[in-house]
């Protein structure tokens, strides 16, 4: 009995590639006049591979209808032979009741699918898009200016065959690997005094996470001998949260820190790592020190943190406390026990 072959399989994809893009039309009134056929275009937006402009014109494009109407085009603004599109045209309701005047191909497809544009400069949408006499009497115009969305859904066609030998690749275990080496103390060559603890460390990769210890290992008044430091003014605990976020790249577990999951510790930790990070110049574990006081931003908390913004040059972070103390409501927010 001879081999038989096994079965095979693939499979067409069409999909298409959405983007879209807001214009703005500033100064409506001013704009009016231009004459029929001339336009107002939005910036040049990137949709698939392809380069997309919006026109508006304020008068029409079509000099038969004696600037009757506005129209609003999509346009090809990039090289491209028979690019096939659906599009979605929206002028938006100002007044926040939603009722959007919305021309799109996502919901209702043409009977001939999506449309094709020929060549660079092709262009696709409607020349009696809104009467003016209307549009200007409407909430679509809000202190002289109306917004227009555009949604552009470039067709892209992929083949997926059968997958027939695949290597599975696990994750990056860098940062688990630099802790085991933190933690087993090999190959250390600085050790830490922080209060009453000590911690072994390995100076060229905390020179490559910290400019400060760059400059205090290597720079040109640097120690490349030093095998010692007194570090002052932070905490053990934080000094050590400090050192494994250096190791791994990642935001230290507050539990293994602290012993406890407390949100008053909690947040009392990352006040004091945000103030290291600031120290030493690590700039992605201030971030993230930033990012996490504003996750837990409340009444009991926002002058602390507003002062801790203010010492340690965090304008983000001060920016948002300030508009939370600003707001009444919040300054009744559930307190921290």
């Amino acid at each position: 009995m001879g081999n038989s072959e096994k079965d095979s399989t693939s499979k067409s994809i069409n999909e298409t590639v959405n983007g879209s893009h807001q214009f703005t039309v500033k100064g409506y009134s001013l704009a009016k006049g231009m004459g029929p056929g001339k336009c107002l275009s939005s910036d040049v937006f990137t949709v698939g591979g392809y380069d997309w402009a919006i026109y508006f014109y304020p008068d029409g494009k079509n000099p038969e209808d004696g600037a009757l109407y506005v129209s609003v085009f999509i346009a090809l603004a990039s090289e491209g032979t028979d690019v096939r599109a659906l599009f979605e045209l929206t002028l938006v309701d100002q007044s926040g009741k939603g009722k959007h005047k919305v021309h799109s191909h996502f919901d209702r497809a043409l009977e001939s699918g999506p449309y094709t544009l020929k060549y660079r400069g092709s262009m696709w949408g409607y020349k009696r898009f809104f009467k003016r006499t209307s549009l200007e009497t409407s909430d679509y115009i809000k202190d002289d200016c109306l917004l227009i969305n555009c949604t552009v859904g470039v067709v892209r066609n992929r083949l997926e065959g059968p997958k027939q030998y695949s290597i599975p690749v696990p994750p990056s275990d860098m940062g688990q690997g630099l802790k085991d080496l933190l933690e087993s103390e090999i190959g250390c060559d600085i050790v830490f005094e922080v209060g009453d603890e000590t911690f072994k460390a390995h100076k060229l990769i905390l020179a490559a996470r910290s400019p400060v210890f760059r400059a205090q290992f290597y720079g040109l008044v640097g120690d490349r001998n030093l095998d010692k430091v007194v570090v002052k003014d932070v905490e053990p605990s934080i000094f050590k949260a400090m050192l494994l976020f250096i190791y791994t790249d990642k935001f230290p577990d507050v539990y293994e820190i602290t012993g406890t999951t407390s949100m008053c510790t909690t947040t009392n930790m990352v006040q004091h790592l945000l103030a290291a990070a600031d120290l030493y110049n690590v700039d992605r574990l201030k971030l993230l020190c930033e990012s996490k006081l504003c996750e837990e931003l409340n009444a009991e908390t926002v002058a602390t943190t507003l002062a801790l913004a203010e010492q340690h040059q965090c304008p983000q972070l001060k920016a948002i406390c300030l508009k939370f103390a600003a707001t009444p409501a919040n300054l009744g927010g559930a307190c921290c026990s």
